[in-house]
């Protein structure tokens, strides 16, 4: 026992010191700092000086069991009438002060599922629903070093750096100091951090955690984390853009030529001056998530093509970078997918990382879709969509996938919409 001398000596403090009754004064101490309600202490086993000195401080006629029962309200009476004080004020200047480890528990669970309830209603998970099973996981894996606060550090970091993907081609080190005020090797392979993202990242693109590092370099590719501006490519058609770098000529000319052009990140990062063309009516582009949209809408319209972007599944960092481009310019993104559980999860990262708002995707649409069709694939894990509440569970309903390529001619009549608009607008 560790005593610690009380400012004033107080009647009966050599009784209360004596060496004996060292293990009542622990146990009463440990008792005591749990913070649940004590009545009774449990002793023991005790020799017979340390029977004796409880004997006497109870004021007992004969030696107690080995291991006594003390009633704790008993205790201090004896030791209020030796001393004045009570048993909390004599243990806490004899062994220290009393704590509370119920409380500390409750707060510390308290802190726990505030963690918890934070991570999951971050604006990043709420964005993309999928990235809900992360968090659960997440949640599963428990405490980084049974801390809230390094937890919450790490979290913070891990969903820093998937609001900032996809990436723009650059090298993983480059990237991390980009996104993580210049630590560089954040995210350097086996670290915490880089093994959190790229566990969202499966979640994300619904494929098995990566194994090696041959898998864990192709998820960071396809998240846009590589040193590469040439080989991720977007589709995009009928593009006609105020300016004199390479993408304002390249995207008109294959405008103009009724044709798809097909542009690197290189291209979109070297705009230069751009703007979008003047005109009434709102700048709209749309985009859809499967090529051959893109070329039903140039079989059918050619030159006239309204603004098109294709984004070929998941959208690569030059998609993305170039729907950020025209958003920021002024155009009104309008988003198309497919409707399965992918298709959703791809159209809620479009909105979330392009500001893009959804093109005939809400339950109702999927409703219309599914007239066109009497039997199709199972749509496969299906998560929330956040601009409509009722859509996943009507695809969970139903049990099947609709296309986009299903519903084409409905697309194609809204873009004809805009072609007869930009015509009227050039004749007045």
């Amino acid at each position: 026992m560790t005593a610690v001398d009380a400012t004033e000596p107080a009647p009966g403090d050599a009784t209360l010191r004596r060496p004996e009754l060292s293990p009542l004064w622990q146990t009463v101490h440990d008792r005591l700092s749990t913070g649940r309600p004590v009545t009774r202490i449990r002793l023991g086993p005790l020799d017979e000086p340390q029977r004796e000195a409880l004997a006497d401080l109870l004021g007992l006629d004969r030696l107690p069991e080995p291991r006594p029962s003390i009633a704790l309200a008993r205790l201090d009476e004896a030791v209020t009438e030796l001393s004045g004080r009570t048993v909390r004020e004599v243990v806490s200047a004899l062994v220290g002060p009393l704590g509370d480890r119920a409380g500390e528990r409750r707060r510390h669970d308290d802190e726990r599922a505030g963690l918890w309830s934070w991570l999951t209603g971050h604006d990043t998970v709420r964005a993309q629903p999928v990235l809900a099973d992360w968090a659960a996981s997440c949640r599963a894996a428990g405490l980084t070093g049974g801390s809230v606060d390094r937890t919450r550090a790490l979290l913070t970091d891990a969903l820093t750096v998937l609001a900032a993907l996809p990436g723009q081609a650059e090298p993983l080190p480059v990237f991390a100091a980009r996104v993580l005020n210049g630590h560089a090797h954040a995210l350097d392979d086996g670290t915490p951090l880089s093994t959190l993202v790229l566990r969202a990242l499966a979640t994300l693109y619904d494929t098995a955690p990566p194994a090696s590092a041959a898998q864990r370099r192709a998820l960071w590719t396809r998240a846009g984390v590589a040193d590469d501006e040439l080989s991720g490519t977007v589709l995009a058609c009928g593009l006609r853009l105020v300016g004199d770098g390479l993408l304002a000529r390249l995207a008109g000319l294959c405008a103009e030529a009724g044709q798809a052009a097909s542009l690197t990140l290189a291209h979109i990062r070297n705009a230069g001056e751009l703007s979008l063309p003047a005109g009434p009516a709102p700048h709209v582009v749309h985009v859809v998530e499967n090529p051959s949209i893109l070329a039903l809408a140039l079989r059918r319209f050619g030159a006239d093509c309204p603004p098109l972007v294709c984004t070929s599944g998941w959208p690569n960092s030059a998609a993305v970078q170039l729907l950020r481009l025209l958003a920021d310019r002024g155009a009104a993104l309008r988003h198309h997918g497919d409707f399965d559980g992918e298709g959703i999860r791809i159209a809620a990262y479009v909105q979330d990382k392009t500001r893009a708002s959804p093109w005939r995707m809400t339950a109702a649409d999927y409703r219309a879709a599914l007239a066109r069709t009497a039997r199709g694939p199972h749509p496969g894990r299906i998560t929330d969509a956040p601009w409509d509440a009722e859509l996943a569970a009507s695809m969970t309903e139903h049990g099947i996938a609709v296309v986009e390529e299903l519903v084409a001619d409905v697309l194609l009549d809204d873009l004809a919409a805009r072609v007869r608009l930009g015509y009227e607008s050039r004749r007045s």
